[in-house]
């Protein structure tokens, strides 16, 4: 039998999304604007995480987990960054657009895409957690298919809660 979930997705370091949207590698000064973007707003703000703290992340290179600076008309927009091959398929780690950038679409065309590739990596599952606080994200992953099936208590505060989503890529059966 093969092991299911096996081919990496994500192995590119450039992506084009229709209409107007891009996934790359983070040029040396976006990472300190992501951080900015990010630091300005939930769940980063309420975890007073820096820009600077931010930037350090999103700068990293680490193996099996890729960090995408997200274009739209070749401006910087926001960040994800993927867990390739987490529990059967990969988490995302971190999503984030800028206020300019929502309500656009192009989070709803980066999660496709991100599901594109899972599926054609073989990958059973696609992963998520939000903060509890974090209505919008939670409705965000929910309409895209995504299903609550863990809270994690007290993972980064002491008060606060983490929600993991889960999105089946296979039906009913065996893959």
């Amino acid at each position: 039998m093969a092991i299911v979930g096996t081919t990496a997705p994500f192995l590119g370091t450039h992506y084009r999304l229709p209409p107007n949207i891009e996934l790359g590698v983070f040029a040396p000064f976006e990472a300190g604007q992501a951080g900015v973007i990010c630091a300005g707003m939930d769940p980063w703000a309420r975890y007073r995480a820096t820009a600077q703290e931010l930037a350090a992340f999103l700068s990293q290179a680490e193996p099996g987990a890729p960090r995408f600076a997200i274009r739209v008309n070749g401006r910087l927009e926001g960040a994800i960054v993927l867990r390739t091959n987490w529990l059967a398929g990969p988490y995302i780690q971190m999503l984030a657009l800028a206020p300019s950038a929502q309500g656009q679409r192009v989070g709803s065309l980066v999660m496709e895409f991100v599901e594109s590739q899972a599926r054609k990596a073989g990958c059973r599952n696609l992963w998520v957690a939000a903060s509890d606080f974090n209505a919008g994200a939670l409705r965000f992953y929910e309409r895209h298919g995504f299903v609550r099936v863990a809270e994690i208590d007290a993972l980064l505060r002491n008060d606060r809660n983490e929600v993991l989503l889960r999105k089946k890529l296979f039906a009913g059966g065996v893959l």
